[in-house]
């Protein structure tokens, strides 16, 4: 049985850490190539094993260290069908794939949970198409029946919720949602922002998770941003307004490069680990609700251990 599938702890007051940019950390500060960003890729390999484990780990040692609660995002962005199949992997290869990173996440939690660090194992989702660019657009019922294969999957495993990220059109948002809620699992729903706060499909944020209530009957979790920094949406955060409650977690870039910028760029914008702190202190003192911090591209345990000290630790 889930461990927290029927409860989420992070719905309630404690704060959770998650971890940072785990491609662009092994890419560009480990030096392990991954095609089409394919982290789950590296579970076929004892070494890349290792090498998954140990990136979690240091993360957990974080949480672990500050009494905070920890969710443990499975490796399996890239993990569905039409990257897999890029990769060469059989659509049972793919489900075995997704199986054993969660039991990865399983043994992980085993050996690190506290009771003052309870940890959440959740079903990495990604976009079937590229995160930063609204295109091959699905109806909402051709992405519901896409994301199904992975999410019942999870379902089969340890796996407590499962969180799509770098969503970047409505449709997409609500095919997913509607997988999860058919298959009984917690879903979070997290899109991605341009420098203007929109979607790259145009939407705004309210506009978005508005519209994906409406089309779900509410049935997320909770929502999330990630990919962008927190300069480019911050002021789309209109405190007060109720679909802004349905906000509880940020994984922020470190970069405040657009998204077409990150994509031409040669190299690794780590920007600024302490003022990341800072910023995602000034979030939670105006959403005091937000409950899960981490990052996404270009942070690394530098800027979750600064997010952890000033924010979340205070």
């Amino acid at each position: 049985m889930a461990k927290y599938r029927a409860a989420l702890p992070q719905l309630a007051d404690k704060p959770f850490l998650t971890d940072g940019g785990l491609e662009t950390t092994l890419i560009f500060h480990e030096g392990t190539p991954l095609q089409y960003f394919a982290a789950f890729d590296l579970l076929r390999t004892p070494d890349g094993v290792r090498q998954t484990r140990a990136y979690f780990e240091r993360y957990a040692a974080i949480a672990t260290a500050r009494g905070l609660g920890f969710v443990l995002e499975s490796p399996t962005w890239r993990a569905n069908r039409d990257w897999a199949e890029k990769l060469g992997y059989s659509r049972e290869g793919l489900a075995d794939a997704n199986r054993r990173a969660i039991a990865l996440m399983t043994e992980i939690r085993h050996e690190h949970e506290t009771a003052r660090s309870p940890m959440v194992i959740s079903g990495a989702i990604g976009p079937r198409g590229d995160g930063y660019v609204a295109e091959r657009l699905m109806s909402a019922d051709e992405a519901q029946d896409y994301h199904a294969e992975q999410i019942n999957v999870f379902r089969g495993t340890m796996c407590d919720m499962v969180t799509a990220f770098t969503l970047n059109y409505v449709d997409e948002a609500i095919g997913i949602a509607r997988a999860a809620q058919a298959a009984g699992m917690p879903a979070a729903i997290s899109f991605t922002l341009e420098t203007d706060g929109r979607l790259p499909a145009g939407e705004t944020l309210k506009e978005a998770i508005e519209q994906v209530d409406a089309a779900t009957g509410g049935s997320p979790a909770y929502y999330m941003v990630n990919c962008a920094h927190p300069t480019h949406f911050d002021s789309a955060l209109a405190a007060g307004e109720s679909w802004v409650a349905r906000i509880r977690g940020i994984r922020a870039n470190a970069s405040k490069r657009s998204h077409a910028e990150l994509d031409e760029s040669t190299d690794l914008d780590v920007g600024n680990p302490v003022e990341l702190g800072r910023e995602y202190d000034g979030l939670r003192r105006k959403l005091p609700h937000l409950t899960v911090f981490g990052g996404c591209c270009g942070t690394d345990h530098r800027h979750v251990t600064e997010i952890a000290r000033t924010c979340l630790a205070a």
